[in-house]
């Protein structure tokens, strides 16, 4: 990939309130995530989501985040929300994945060296999803935990995009982009206060970090 070409996405996901979504399209943000996974501490009903849905900027994509949901919980966060994208965080299959004709990302747990798939098997196992997110958590548990992973053990090879994710704070964004490259950055718990609160001023430290790894990576 020539850098030149390309800037690191942002996403930034489990968002709870209007006022943050807000910011981020002013930041310049890529997309805003909501979480429907059950257990999650930043989980908002399909109702709330599409309320907060209308603060969206425009050009600004609404990701679906789930994790073991039933086809009829995404069905319904389809027809209520009507995202872009999905995320599938549980041991969801690519048929389930792709059963619902939305682009989809497949979370990757990388939390146990001994899990992490190499970019042929994951390849083959989700032929269908748009990208793959890369995040700290160990298989069969939650991702947000605010915990990085060896960045060294990303699968090479990778013929999609990929995002990192996995407690990426203003303090160490910069450097997880240069040394990883990703297509982009997904982020929860760097820039919050307490679960699902975000802060106003780490999210602009964000952005600013993101971009000036950016510029690095140009120069």
């Amino acid at each position: 990939m020539n850098r030149t070409l390309y800037r690191t996405r942002i996403k930034f996901c489990g968002m709870t309130r209007a006022g943050d979504i807000r910011l981020a399209g002013e930041l310049g943000v890529d997309a805003v995530g909501f979480v429907f996974a059950h257990g999650s501490p930043r989980r908002v009903a399909p109702a709330e989501a599409r309320a907060m849905r209308q603060a969206t900027a425009p050009m600004v994509d609404v990701v679906a985040l789930f994790r073991n949901n039933s086809k009829d919980e995404v069905r319904e966060v389809l027809r209520t929300v009507r995202p872009t994208l999905l995320q599938f965080h549980g041991e969801e299959e690519d048929a389930f994945c792709r059963s619902f004709n939305v682009p989809y990302m497949k979370a990757v747990p990388m939390g146990n060296p001994a899990d992490i798939p190499n970019a042929r098997s994951l390849q083959m196992a989700y032929p269908n999803a748009a990208a793959f997110l890369f995040d700290s958590h160990a298989a069969g548990g939650s991702g947000g935990s605010g915990q990085t992973f060896d960045w060294s053990r990303l699968p090479t090879g990778l013929h999609r995009p990929f995002l990192l994710a996995g407690g990426i704070t203003p303090d160490n964004a910069f450097d997880a982009i240069v040394a990883t490259l990703p297509w982009g950055v997904d982020v929860s718990s760097g820039i919050e206060s307490e679960p699902g609160i975000k802060d106003g001023h780490k999210m602009r430290r964000m952005v600013e970090e993101i971009r000036r790894a950016d510029c690095h990576e140009m120069s």
